[in-house]
């Protein structure tokens, strides 16, 4: 548990520590196996994401698939706090408004965003697999079946074209 919740937690007893949840205690920086670059496994040249490290309290995405060399879809995402502390994704797709997804659950190598008022996706999932890939996934219900959509990356070197 981190500091902050555990001394909180202290301060009020019991009934606090039962409704401290790890998803509201989740600390940006538990998130740092998610920086850096990544390439679409099996896409076009280009496609993939890239996120920044934690600063202040924040995280920076932006992903881009292409096809036959033609842009189809871009994402602007953040990662950072709401005004309860609970940390959450927000997805701008494409020019889109931003769509925002609080973390549900954070582990060491997996985190899962969800909105469930959302159309699709109502998930937005992130899992560092053993072997060093990112596996990202979106998924929800559409028309009350569950569809997913997986999106497996690997790690890339981030370089500037001369």
């Amino acid at each position: 548990m981190p500091a902050k919740a555990l001394r909180e937690a202290r301060s009020c007893g019991l009934a606090c520590l039962l409704i401290v949840s790890p998803a509201q205690a989740a600390d940006i920086h538990d998130l740092r196996w998610l920086a850096g670059c990544w390439s679409a496994i099996g896409g076009d040249p280009g496609s993939g994401e890239q996120w920044t490290l934690p600063a202040a309290n924040t995280m920076f995405g932006v992903s881009r698939t292409v096809r036959n060399g033609t842009l189809r879809e871009f994402e602007y995402s953040r990662i950072a706090p709401l005004e309860d502390g609970r940390l959450a994704f927000h997805a701008q797709p494409s020019g889109q408004p931003p769509t925002v997804f609080p973390v549900l659950r954070l582990s060491a190598d997996e985190v899962v965003f969800e909105a469930l008022d959302h159309d699709f996706p109502q998930r937005v999932i992130y899992r560092q697999t053993p072997e060093g890939l990112l596996a990202a996934r979106i998924e929800g219900l559409v028309d009350g079946r569950l569809k997913g959509i997986d999106f497996p990356l690997q790690r890339a070197r981030c370089e500037a074209s001369p």
